[in-house]
This record gives C-alpha cells, structure tokens and sequence, in this order.
C-alpha cells in the first residue's frame, strides 16, 4: 500500500505540472495575439518567409505539398479512423478513445472558434493546398500538434522497445515542424500563425492527456489521489517546521 501511495502523490504531482504547463502557454499565446493584433510581428513574419523564399525549387515545392497533405483535414480524418480502432477494438481503451475523440475533435471546433475571433487574413488564398477562410492560428499546425502529438503519447504509454520509441518520437515530432513549415513556404500562413497554431495545440493537448489520465489513475489506484499526496507531501512539511 505504502508503494501505490507514493505512485498516486507523484502521478498528482505530474498532473499538477501539466495543468501548470498548460497555463503558461495560454500567457504565452495571449502575449503572442496581443502582437499580432499590434503588428508587432511583422519583421519576424517576412524576415522567415524570405529565408524559406531563398531555398525554393521545383522540387522542393513537391515535397511541400506533400508534406502540407499529411496535415490536411482528411489526411488526419482517414488516420483517426485507424487510431479509433486500435483504441477501440485492439487496446478496448474506452477512456482513450473518449479522450482522443475530445482531443482531435475539440481542437478542431477550438481552431475555428480562435481563426473567427482574430479574422487576420491570409498571405495568399490557394484552395488546393487548403489556404482558405482566416489564417491565425493556423488550422494545420494545430491540428497535426494535437494528432500526431496524441500518438508520440500512445507510442510512449504503450512501452514499446526504446528504439522504437525514440525513433517514433523524434519522427512525429519533425513531420509537426515540418508541416508548419510547409505552410510558410507554400504561402498559406504566416510563421506566426504557425507558432500560434503550435502553442495552441499544445495547451488542447495537454489538458485533454491530464484529464485522461486523472481518470485512470483514479480508476487504478486503491489510494486516493488527494490523500496519496498529503501522505507523500507529509514528510516535507515537518522537515520545514522542525528547520523553522
């Protein structure tokens, strides 16, 4: 009993960190619409647009295109049918299919609600790469932070051998810069957009995996949490007391 009291007091002190973590990128995308509103942005705008302007070719602009469709709605659509699967039928993870489903489909109505209320426009409007409607934050890189940032987390939770990990990991993890990338250089946001779309992905995504996982840690645990942590916390606070 002794052990799973320390594991539910770290697990709420890991959750306490999420949600800890999830406020400060909501103060860091304030202050980064608050300088978009005020034009504030505009030097790092161009000044990255035309770096990514000095590599352009022919082939690099395949390669673009292709790698802005692995962010596109019904690329990650298509893939959210496997995810549900292996949740659902393979893993018969119910909360994870709920959360996921949450995630996924909540960051979407999320971005749509933010690009309305800010209404900037868009650089260029190209429908064949989906550059369409408002531009802040931007739909592709919140969209593929949130899906593709819920499966480095189903690789890790899974316990899969560690070269695999790491190598699912770091690939996830550049296939999202790179999708931002992409729409910076095939003129569908600016980089703002794209860093805005990433922190506000992050925030989505990291309170849908606290709430997930506040649910099965309590459905596992035979400790309460709250009291798990006192007893953990208990040690600490009389070391204080007795320094004072």
């Amino acid at each position: 009993m002794e052990r799973e009291t320390k594991l539910s007091g770290f697990a709420f002190i890991v959750l306490l960190v999420g949600l800890g973590l999830a406020a400060s990128f909501i103060v860091l995308f304030a202050q980064l619409a608050d300088e978009m509103l005020d034009q504030e942005l505009a030097v790092f705008d161009a000044v990255t647009i035309r770096l990514l302007e000095v590599v352009g070719s022919s082939g690099m602009d395949t390669a673009m295109f292709i790698i802005t469709e692995l962010g596109s709605v019904w690329f990650l659509v298509l893939m959210s049918l496997g995810v549900l699967w292996i949740l659902g039928i393979r893993m018969r993870d119910k909360w994870g299919v709920l959360f996921y489903l949450v995630a996924v489909g909540g960051g979407s109505l999320l971005t749509l609600l933010l690009k309305h209320f800010f209404s900037r426009e868009r650089p260029s409007i190209n429908e064949a790469i989906d550059a369409v409607g408002y531009s802040f934050p931007s739909g592709h890189s919140m969209g593929s932070l949130i899906f593709y940032g819920f499966l480095i987390y189903l690789v890790i939770r899974t316990r899969q051998k560690p070269w695999l990990q790491w190598t699912s990991v770091f690939g996830l993890g550049a296939l999202i810069v790179l999708i931002g990338i992409s729409r910076i250089y095939l003129g569908a946001h600016f980089p703002s957009d794209v860093l805005a779309g990433y922190i506000a992905g992050t925030i989505w995504l990291v309170l849908s995996l606290v709430a997930l996982e506040w649910i099965q840690w309590q459905q596992r645990s035979p400790v309460p949490p709250v009291t798990a942590l006192r007893k953990v916390l208990a040690p600490l606070y009389r070391a204080v007391i007795d320094k004072l």
